[in-house]
């Protein structure tokens, strides 16, 4: 099917698909305190309120009206989520999301890069989209993340 923007009663599932993958991927990398931190971050009604307030955008990817993929933005450029199902890697999904975030980027004047704090899953998937590292591997409140950065071209 492919790319939507998701709306305001999607956003639970597209959560619970997040919360789902990083279970799977990422929070064998993780402490206690970092998982406990992710899922904090995930709540629900913090979500929404900031969808509505406009600091969060949602995109899924729907294969047969199934949310296979998510990404979000927090601000205008920086990548908050990208996960996808493990089915459903290694089939450009998290590359057509990206592709749309930066689309909705190109559109905003004066936005010149994408920024992202990437799982350490996730860095060669941020690396084949473009991104560089711009710091060494960080710990804060038990998430581990590395800051990455696209360029727009």
């Amino acid at each position: 099917m492919g790319i939507v923007q998701l709306q305001k009663e999607e956003i639970k599932e597209a959560l619970d698909l997040v919360w789902a993958v990083f279970q799977k991927f990422d929070a064998p990398d993780y402490s206690e305190q970092g998982i406990e931190e992710f899922q904090k971050f995930l709540f629900f009604h913090s979500n929404i309120e900031q969808y509505k307030d406009g600091k969060v955008s949602f995109w899924g990817w729907k294969e047969d009206e199934e949310l296979a993929g998510v990404i979000a933005t927090k601000g205008k450029n920086h990548i908050s989520m990208l996960f996808v199902k493990k089915e459903y890697h290694r089939q450009g999904i998290a590359r057509s999301l990206f592709n749309a975030v930066e689309e909705a980027c190109k559109s905003i004047d004066g936005i010149s890069e994408i920024t992202v704090n990437s799982s350490p899953y996730a860095v060669a998937v941020y690396n084949r989209l473009g991104f560089i590292q711009t710091d060494n591997e960080q710990i804060v409140n038990g998430i581990r993340f590395t800051p990455m950065s696209y360029v727009m071209k």
